[in-house]
């Protein structure tokens, strides 16, 4: 069940989702094999060893919050920039195919890797589009603390769950889902509160795949005509 879409939710959703699928970074490709099965474990235990999907999403996390404040000023003058850089970190890690089929849900039955790819990129650039500046206005003044990695079931990836914790107010969990392949670590999915990437797009395009092909989608979320909507 999707959870019930606070105002706190509303508010953060959109940013943090950004901020989150920008984290966990390209760093995730040096993990070992065997992280995949490795058991729920507390992160300040022997998860934690370097090389560790949870000390990989600490650590880039880390980084890129620190990046967007001593980069700020040349972001709010460069926007190109600013888009450069997400979609760098971006692109590296997140598993943008398999995450679109998971969005696409029933509709991907039989769908050709070419119309989930073009689903995929646009899905991803409008997201990028609507809420990569706002990383201007987010605080970037955050501890980050990795909880927990553990296996999901049927051994299909890893669950990495972190907060982000704000000087004033309750700690924003932040979770990761990641998968192999090949010889990667890709994240499919992020949760922010609770709140799925997967699910919220899910549920906001079902309607339109309803009455439209995957490719007319596709093409309606490149030009504008649609926009993917994280605070949904």
């Amino acid at each position: 069940m999707t959870p019930i879409m606070t105002p706190m939710k509303t508010r953060l959703l959109p940013v943090l989702a950004v901020v989150a699928l920008a984290t966990a970074v390209p760093a995730l490709a040096q993990t070992a094999a065997q992280n995949a099965a490795a058991p729920a474990r507390p992160a300040s235990a022997s998860a934690m060893m370097q090389g560790s999907p949870s000390q990989l999403v600490l650590n880039n996390s880390q980084r890129v919050l620190s990046t967007l404040e001593k980069r700020r000023g040349e972001f709010q003058k460069n926007r190109g920039a600013l888009r450069d850089f997400i979609s760098t970190e971006f692109n590296a890690m997140f598993d943008r195919d398999y995450a679109a089929r998971l969005v696409l849900g029933r509709h991907a039955r039989g769908a050709s890797d070419e119309d989930v790819k073009l689903f995929a990129d646009a899905l991803a650039d409008n997201l990028m589009a609507r809420y990569g500046s706002s990383l201007l206005d987010f605080n970037t003044q955050l501890r980050v603390r990795v909880k927990s990695e553990k296996a999901l079931e049927r051994n299909f990836g890893v669950k990495v769950s972190s907060e982000f914790l704000r000087q004033a107010g309750e700690p924003i969990p932040v979770d990761y889902l990641m998968r192999k392949t090949g010889t990667q670590w890709k994240v499919f999915d992020v949760m922010v509160e609770g709140v799925s990437y997967v699910q919220t797009f899910r549920s906001q395009f079902d309607a339109e795949l309803q009455r439209k092909t995957i490719r007319q989608v596709a093409t309606e979320l490149r030009n504008g005509q649609l926009k993917a909507d994280a605070g949904q």
